[in-house]
């Protein structure tokens, strides 16, 4: 047997495509016999399988399981849950790896498979080689059993696991997203009172996009913080690994500024410990950092990298702009939203301040969205490439990590290549807006001269 994969859905940190045209149920079972083969030559036997709330999520789920099992691989499905949850599988239970079924924040047309092995995450050049070893048919065969386990009441208990919060008034929407029995369960566990919106999974997702960190799928929590005059609002990601907040005025709270916050009790506890976090967050994050004495690390953005970075440095947390943060103090080191937002309720009472006076006493910067260029895929690292020579070559203070940062007196801003599609990505960062503005005409100016049209910009 082998089996050909559409090469779209064979993505840096994961599998993904659309259900039913790039991604099928023949795939799914492809993956199963792919992944027990990769796992046996690892000496892995058991691995836990869970899904998300789409509606796919299930079809997907049996065929991944059949072709683990037909494999030679024992099953442990834990069902419906978040992806932390599937992580936590992988720790708490006695398997030597996980797959989770999601679509994560895509479209409900989506679904897709995110696999761990051996305390990895299974992403760049092995997913590659998943692909390779499935169209050559190396696999192995056998007869592994499936086993259904109930973790969630355990889960929710480990994630208020030396809890020390005060009790707030907080607003939670789950995006109607595989979050929400959990979420529900937590906030059952958690001081204060708590106002749930859309915690029933329908992988529809009737209400908005579960993607918090686009200030519009934020309204509906705007709203009920506003409504209730609550102390400030947390939002979940379709799979759970992504967070999204807001403070009492319904001003979002952003990756960066969440890192800042949640920086400081960590520190405290681990004083001169690394921090890490991806090259589009803000400098005032590194420089808040240092400030609390830690050492802050500019890393490359995209989840499986910094988890690479945090087991190399010995990191206590890290994040990413996207809403992935990670903690290792006192949790596993994975991207946890639901266990980011227990941090943060305790990190805010540890301030002794409200969320609303930690947002008003930050440095006021002013930051351009996230800018989009669509370009030749052929082309997108090789006009990054051409951009960083240019500035060199010009003694411009360059930092090469991932992409280009430029920093000048005005502020900063940044040119990387997508991982994961035919775009650049660029951001500004400055004191005020002239100064953005100066900065996006820097930008502008080395696009133009590698022939990329503004115009071509996509949001």
């Amino acid at each position: 047997m082998a089996h050909t994969f559409n090469p779209t859905i064979l993505r840096e940190y994961d599998i993904r495509g659309v259900v039913g045209d790039t991604l099928t149920e023949a795939d799914a079972y492809a993956l199963g016999r792919t992944y027990a083969a990769l796992a046996g030559d690892e000496g892995a036997r058991r691995i836990a399988v869970g899904r998300d709330g789409r509606t796919h999520s299930g079809m997907l789920e049996a065929a991944l399981i059949r072709g683990l099992t037909d494999g030679g691989i024992d099953v442990v499905q834990i069902g419906m849950g978040p992806s932390p949850m599937l992580y936590f599988a992988t720790h708490y239970l006695d398997v030597d790896g996980g797959l989770q079924v999601t679509g994560s924040h895509n479209p409900a047309d989506y679904n897709g498979f995110k696999l761990l092995l051996r305390g990895r995450s299974v992403f760049g050049e092995e997913i590659q080689a998943i692909g390779a070893r499935a169209a050559r048919g190396g696999w192995s065969s056998g007869n592994g059993i499936v086993e259904e386990v109930d973790i969630r009441e355990a889960y929710a208990d480990r994630l208020l696991e030396g809890f020390a919060g005060k009790p707030y008034r907080v607003g939670w929407d789950a995006g109607n997203g595989a979050a929400g029995p959990i979420l529900d369960m937590l906030v059952e566990r958690l001081p204060g009172d708590h106002h749930v919106i859309f915690s029933e999974v329908d992988g529809r997702f009737p209400n908005h996009h579960p993607d918090p960190t686009v200030e519009k799928n934020l309204a509906d929590l705007k709203q009920v913080v506003a409504r209730e005059q609550l102390d400030f609002g947390i939002a979940f990601d379709g799979d759970g690994d992504r967070i999204g907040a807001v403070d009492g005025e319904g001003r979002v709270i952003w990756g960066d500024q969440l890192l800042a916050i949640l920086a400081g009790p960590v520190l405290k506890e681990r004083p001169g410990a690394t921090i890490i976090a991806d090259v589009k967050a803000s400098q005032v994050l590194f420089d808040r950092v240092a400030e609390l004495g830690g050492k802050p690390l500019m890393w490359k953005t995209g989840h499986s990298l910094i988890k690479s970075k945090m087991k190399e440095t010995g990191a206590p947390l890290a994040g990413e702009m996207s809403g992935h943060i990670f903690f290792k103090h006192r949790w596993y080191g994975f991207d946890d939203a639901l266990y980011a937002a227990v941090r943060l309720i305790e990190a805010v009472s540890a301030s002794g301040k409200s969320l609303t006076e930690i947002m008003d006493g930050m440095p006021k910067t002013t930051a351009t969205p996230e800018m989009r260029f669509q370009v030749d895929e052929s082309r997108k690292f090789a006009i990054v490439d051409e951009v960083r020579e240019r500035l060199s070559a010009v003694g411009a203070n360059v930092d090469a990590t991932d992409g280009v940062r430029v920093s000048t007196r005005d502020g900063w801003w940044l040119l990387r290549a997508s991982n994961t599609q035919d775009v650049l990505v660029a951001r500004a960062e400055a004191k005020d807006e002239p100064g953005r503005d100066r900065l996006v005409a820097q930008i502008d100016d080395q696009l133009a001269k590698s022939g990329v049209e503004r115009t071509e910009a996509v949001h």
